[in-house]
């Protein structure tokens, strides 16, 4: 009987240490492919599309200011891949009724189509492959920012997980295309949004970085459900060589708009009513 009675306090005792454990063992951190790729979803795929009227603003080292007005129509044709973007510029006049457009692919291998049309010269111009990280009519966001990088192109390495942030290193596969050695990426552990990028060159300095400072919940219809999605609203990126300063506000952000399909040449020159209103 004795030995029975021992047996069960020291199972009653086994199974006590076994629950409280499991309620203070933190949940496993995800592996990097599920960071990189949720972040990506985060960032550039909520809902079946977008439209968002943006307001940019640079500023050079002087201080001098220039601003731009666009507006960014986007669809997925895929979630996490291939994606088409189309951006109308509304003003100021030297660039009113230009068009930014993507056919964003994600296949190993395949490269962005990307098409810019120029109304005082009604010339639509290819954007080659080599001129994506070039900047983006004039302002220090790059072509490659608007769309966002492929994933395939980097290696992904967590390397620092704190209360708020998983920070992943990107490092490019082909270094000799890019103009950075690698970039570090802090995403936020609770909706995955990037908060900050940061960019190093080819001798380890810190030359250029991309801030979230604003982030908002943006309610859409997704069928017959209510939907919350976590949307960056304000974005600053730092020339740290050049002391340039582009800031990018978005506003009247909506989704599942059911977009007609105006990702196409025809409406280079002919911008759908979409974009203009």
């Amino acid at each position: 009987m004795n030995k029975l009675f021992f047996a069960a306090i020291i199972l009653a005792l086994s199974c006590v240490s076994i629950a409280a454990e499991s309620q203070t063992t933190p949940p496993q951190t995800p592996s990097v492919d599920e960071i990189v790729n949720q972040a990506n979803l985060v960032a550039y795929y909520q809902g079946q599309d977008g439209k968002s009227r943006v307001n940019m603003t640079i500023t050079d080292k002087q201080g001098r200011t220039r601003t731009r007005d666009f507006t960014i129509l986007r669809k997925n044709v895929q979630v996490g891949g291939d994606q088409k973007y189309y951006v109308y510029f509304l003003g100021p006049a030297d660039v009113r009724k230009m068009v930014f457009m993507v056919h964003k692919h994600t296949a190993p291998g395949t490269e962005d189509d990307r098409w810019l049309y120029l109304p005082n010269l009604d010339l639509v111009k290819r954007i080659a492959a080599g001129d994506k990280r070039t900047s983006f009519v004039g302002s220090d966001f790059l072509y490659e920012d608007v769309s966002g990088r492929n994933l395939a192109e980097d290696n992904h390495e967590l390397v620092k997980t704190d209360e708020q942030y998983y920070v992943i290193k990107n490092t490019p596969l082909k270094p000799e295309s890019v103009e950075f050695s690698h970039y570090l990426v802090s995403i936020d552990r609770k909706n995955y949004m990037p908060m900050k990028m940061e960019f190093y060159d080819k001798n380890g300095k810190l030359y250029r970085t991309i801030e979230t400072k604003k982030v908002e919940t943006i309610a859409a219809k997704e069928g017959d459900k209510e939907v919350q999605y976590p949307t960056a609203t304000e974005a600053v990126v730092k020339d740290l060589n050049t002391g340039s300063t582009t800031e990018m506000k978005f506003s009247e952000v909506q989704y599942n708009l059911n977009l007609d399909d105006v990702f196409t040449e025809r409406y280079l020159r002919r911008p759908p009513k979409e974009a203009m209103r």
